[in-house]
């Protein structure tokens, strides 16, 4: 199995994985259980479960949801575990996979030994990773939309996208609209939404008073930030008219408003890995240490979050890096990521190492997003959806502006709390390296004119030093 079959990473805010997806196994027969986003499961029985192929298993899952062929694309089956989650590729035998779960633990997790020994995957299905953004705007099955929105919820609820107040709210608000109807001010909102407001909105937004106080907190006290947030937002959700001019907005609708919402978010979509990056150093002794993050890969690019603040470190799209891993023996596997930037006013090369098992699966998935994007550029030059194809030779139309980001926003990059590698040329020499370089350590990335990326170059005649 490598990075082009599959993507794997850190597990999702909603495991099933405690439970296995193969209840019983015969000669021939076997009932699988296969979980779906809002946690309801599909049971399938199957002849000769060894010998199925995720296609087929996928078939049959669709068969019985009566989903629409787009689902083919839109979906793939997941092999997950609190330690582990796996995309499978259509010819993937998930059962087999799952006989060797602890052997994949072993290569791509830190996992202590007794946590392998009882981690078990559930066989779940989810959006598939290589699905354009720009597809899934096109969809109209309710059902569908439906699937996607609970996966995305998920993740907006878990912080697993991490997002900014305001945009926490216009979801939330969405998902009020979808689970308790049309807003109406005879009915008391803002109780409802206290006692489920970890159903809207991330758990970080939901802490209310402890204490004394709190015990003084009556059900018409006055709702907190989030709450009162969340509320206003719920008010302004629009109901869209039908073409008799009476009809109220389908469920489909919001499904379709609230994936619109999270397709501003750049790491919608991302397979999610784990790794660590090394801290700046700090104080008189310099000590940093390491911080874990969370690196997101999807056909869009490459973003690295701190896994603590929930805010965006570093994000990249493809024609804006280069990349390579290594994995050399008794030493730890790292992703190498090298990008354009400056230090005092001079031209700098930055180099990122993010420290982790699955760097080679990392390294292999952006081989293949950036595979998948080149051959699908003749067929789609004009992309409504921002995409890492190429960079803009031109001013884009006013359709397709930039949606402007706020100061401070969690999904902007934070490249000045990095400890990179600068390799920087001042006129005269470059700044002493190990190893040493006169370009780019890495011959993986888009090619010559296709991506803004560029090698800072020192003076030919000059050494390092």
């Amino acid at each position: 199995m490598d990075g082009t079959e599959s993507s794997a990473g850190q597990p999702g805010p909603a495991e099933r994985s405690h439970r296995s997806s193969v209840s019983s196994v015969g000669a021939r027969a076997a009932d699988v259980l296969v979980y779906l986003a809002d946690d309801t499961v599909v049971p399938l029985a199957v002849e000769n479960l060894p010998s199925l192929s995720a296609h087929e298993l996928h078939r049959a899952v669709r068969e019985v949801l009566r989903l629409p062929d787009i689902a083919l694309d839109a979906f793939a089956l997941w092999l997950v575990s609190p330690l582990l989650e796996v995309q499978l590729k259509p010819k993937h035998l998930p059962y087999k996979l799952g006989r060797q779960w602890p052997e994949l633990l072993l290569r791509f997790t830190n996992a202590p030994d007794d946590d392998v020994a009882v981690d078990e995957p559930s066989l779940q299905f989810r959006r598939n990773v290589f699905f354009p953004k720009r597809r899934e705007l096109q969809i109209q099955d309710e059902e569908v939309l439906r699937l996607l929105y609970e996966e995305a919820k998920d993740n907006v609820l878990a912080a697993r996208y991490p997002c900014d107040v305001e945009d926490c709210e216009v979801l939330g608000a969405l998902v009020c609209r979808v689970q308790l109807g049309p807003y109406q001010p005879s009915q008391p909102a803002a109780c409802t939404l206290r006692e489920k407001l970890d159903s809207f909105l991330p758990a970080h937004l939901c802490k209310r008073g402890q204490g004394l106080f709190a015990a003084f907190r009556g059900r018409g006290a006055k709702a907190g930030p989030g709450e009162q947030g969340l509320l206003n937002a719920y008010r302004q959700v629009k109901e869209a008219v039908g073409s008799d001019g009476g009809c109220e907005a389908t469920l489909g609708t919001h499904y379709h408003a609230y994936l619109l919402k999270c397709h501003e978010l750049p790491f919608y979509g991302c397979a999610f890995f784990h790794g660590e990056i090394d801290k700046p150093a700090q104080g008189f002794l310099h000590r940093g240490g390491r911080k874990p993050v969370a690196v997101a890969i999807s056909l869009e690019g490459v973003h690295v979050i701190d896994s603590r603040e929930k805010h965006v470190l570093l994000g990249l799209r493809f024609q804006e890096l280069s990349w390579d891993h290594t994995s050399p023996e008794e030493e730890e596997p790292v992703l190498w990521l090298e990008f354009n930037g400056d230090s005092e006013g001079m031209p700098v090369n930055k180099l990122l190492k993010i420290y982790s098992k699955q760097a080679e699966l990392m390294s292999g998935l952006i081989e293949y997003c950036i595979e998948l994007n080149q051959a699908a550029e003749p067929a789609a030059p004009q992309e409504s959806v921002p995409g890492p194809q190429a960079a803009p030779t031109s001013s884009p139309p006013a359709t397709q502006r930039p949606k402007l980001r706020r100061q401070g926003s969690v999904v902007c990059s934070r490249i000045q709390h990095l400890s990179t590698i600068d390799y920087v040329e001042d006129g005269k020499g470059i700044k002493r390296v190990k190893p040493k370089r006169t370009t780019s350590f890495f011959s993986r990335q888009l090619s010559v004119g296709q991506g803004s990326y560029t090698v800072v170059q020192p003076a030919d005649s000059l050494e390092q030093g």
